[in-house]
């Protein structure tokens, strides 16, 4: 087993921004720049403060509890208090002045400003020549990270490059347009992948150094990025969107400029390129295991430190992290949320055929049965087995209305969340796991990959190389069927394979992070999907010898609201009044 970066376990130095503060710049520890940067320890702590925030956006409990998965369409959120941050995003109750999330603006420009001071003060350091370009790749690719979290979630920002701004210095800069920041952000990115080892092969990382940016990181940081920026958001292509855009400074921040057919074909061949220049790198691949079990593969990756499928992560020690998230009370859990019915409908049946497909074989009086293994792994339901600490084995999770301790409304859904979770290990347990937390990881590019070639084609018919991809996918999945295409219909339109491929990306992806939130956004179906009320199963035991339930689907009572403006969430209107040169989202 390959040992853990101590840079990124420990609780590492908070060595900020040292004796400043203001615009971009973090908190005040005591120590001075000199004193930080003489010192080659202290420089690589303070390199590590700017890799301890990577993983703030997967973090299911980062507000409330609850992260803006709780707030889509996959899930229902444990808390319905109108004041937790999840239900104020999902309900649609805030706008620019009460905006009550400084962190998505603040802590990306914080550590921004971390890593352009720390490439600053690299050339007085008593760090090797090597690892000062090591450190700089590291960095660079570091603050595109955190410029791409605020492209996401926000549009166009203010680009300041290599400057690092002082309590003194009067700071008012617009934003830059959509294009240059995605221009910025992928060449930094090919920058720093020249500075930083190689996944794999002559090189590469040694076990200590375990979890730092590769070069195969920038890579698939760069898909990710080309991707989002060629969606239909960010390219015309969400008319309720675009009546929002008043002015040309909010065309520019909010998209592309150049909207045509042929620029945008040429963004998703780009987007295409990006992702397959990953796959054959040869750094890569699926984790893979259908011997243990059918899609065995898809639950396994989770619960390793080291496998060759995670791109970017965040090393963790042993630990009962998901567990103590999502479990549900019988095994100590706190159930952050619960999975909706609508995600539920989403994965097929074992033979790889949706639930409504003709031959799919779905029985909706026995509806967990026969499904794709990804399910089982993903979702646990009424029946489903889970290691039970007081009984040292696992036993039924019994979900049905009335049952003890789990049974509804202990869920509201009718589910718990499986995902990520050893199942061998129960937060009330004595037992932990080995795990990293995926930022991103192969899969993710695959269906990158898939989408982008899809979107690329001139043709009507969908392209050979999307079906290649997903065929890649549902083998790891386990799904069984002996047609070659695991079940994909064939001669599938360019619109057939784009509602598989978006379908492939919530079931691979569910629970990852932003991934949902930000794909229903960048696709534009944010106001056809999250408006109105999830769908949850209330399951009702008929009889007990021999057992028989009754499957009802029901409206959730969380209402779901989305307005047109909240494709891009608004830059807090107190850092519009202290930069008066940036300009407001579309529609804030």
């Amino acid at each position: 087993m390959k040992k853990i970066n101590i840079i990124l376990l420990v609780g590492v130095i908070s060595l900020f921004s040292c004796k400043k503060t203001g615009f971009l710049d973090p908190t005040n520890t005591g120590l001075s720049e000199e004193e930080v940067f003489s010192d080659s320890l202290r420089t690589m702590q303070f390199l590590g403060r700017a890799y301890e925030d990577i993983a703030f956006a997967f973090l299911p409990t980062r507000w409330d509890a609850g992260n803006t998965n709780g707030a889509t369409d996959d899930t229902e959120f444990i808390n319905e208090n109108v004041a937790r941050r999840p239900v104020i995003i999902y309900s649609g109750t805030y706008n620019a002045a009460s905006f009550p999330f400084d962190g998505m603006w603040n802590m990306p420009w914080q550590n921004i400003r971390r890593a352009s001071l720390l490439m600053q003060k690299l050339p007085e350091t008593p760090l090797a020549p090597a690892t000062k370009s090591r450190v700089t790749g590291e960095a660079r690719f570091l603050r595109a990270y955190y410029y791409a979290y605020l492209l996401v979630n926000f549009g166009g920002v203010p680009l300041i490059g290599d400057r690092v701004f002082g309590k003194d210095d009067v700071v008012n800069l617009p934003r830059n347009s959509f294009q240059e920041c995605v221009d910025y952000i992928v060449s930094e990115l090919d920058a720093a992948a020249a500075l930083v080892p190689p996944t794999t092969g002559p090189g590469a990382y040694d076990d200590t150094n375990w979890g730092r940016v590769t070069r195969g990181a920038c890579m698939g940081l760069k898909s990710r990025v080309l991707l989002y920026a060629a969606s239909p958001l960010f390219n015309a292509g969400i008319s309720s969107y675009e009546t929002l855009k008043t002015d040309e400074a909010g065309k520019l921040v909010s998209g592309y400029t150049d909207k045509s057919a042929s620029s945008v074909q040429q963004r998703w061949q780009r987007a295409a390129d990006a992702a397959l220049a990953v796959m054959n790198s040869g750094y890569y691949e699926l984790h893979t295991n259908n011997t243990t079990a059918p899609g065995y593969g898809f639950y396994d990756v989770f619960l390793k430190r080291v496998n060759r499928e995670y791109i970017f992560f965040q090393n963790r020690p042993l630990n009962r992290d998901f567990e103590g998230m999502f479990n549900p009370p019988s095994r100590g859990g706190s159930r952050v949320y619960w999975p909706s019915q609508n995600l539920v409908d989403c994965f097929p049946m074992k033979n790889g055929k949706g639930i409504l497909e003709a031959g799919s074989t779905y029985d909706p009086q026995n509806p967990y049965a026969n499904r794709d293994p990804r399910f089982g792994y993903t979702i646990i339901y009424n029946g489903s087995f889970y290691y039970l600490a007081s009984a040292g084995v696992k036993r039924e999770v019994f979900t049905y209305q009335g049952a003890s301790q789990d049974g509804f409304p202990s869920t509201k859904s009718g589910y718990y969340l499986r995902k990520m979770c050893d199942d061998n290990v129960a937060n009330n347990s004595n037992f932990q796991t080995q795990r990293g937390w995926p930022l991103l990881r192969y899969a993710e590019i695959i269906l990158n990959y898939a989408e982008a070639i899809n979107e690329a084609s001139s043709g009507p018919a969908a392209p050979e190389a999307a079906y290649a991809a997903l065929r890649q996918l549902r083998n790891r999945a386990g799904i069984d069927v002996g047609d070659g295409n695991y079940g994909l219909k064939s001669g599938m339109t360019q619109v057939e394979m784009r509602a598989v491929v978006r379908n492939e990306r919530r079931i691979e992806l569910s629970f990852e992070g932003d991934h949902r939130w930000n794909d229903i956004c960048r696709w534009g179906i944010a106001e056809a999907v999250n408006n109105g009320y999830n769908q949850i199963m209330r399951i009702v035991r008929v009889t007990a010898a021999p057992l028989v339930y009754q499957y009802n689907r029901e409206p959730s009572t969380r209402l779901h609201r989305f307005r047109p403006e909240m494709y891009l969430f608004p830059i807090k209107q107190s850092e519009i009044n202290k930069m008066p040169a940036m300009v407001q989202n579309p529609g804030w």
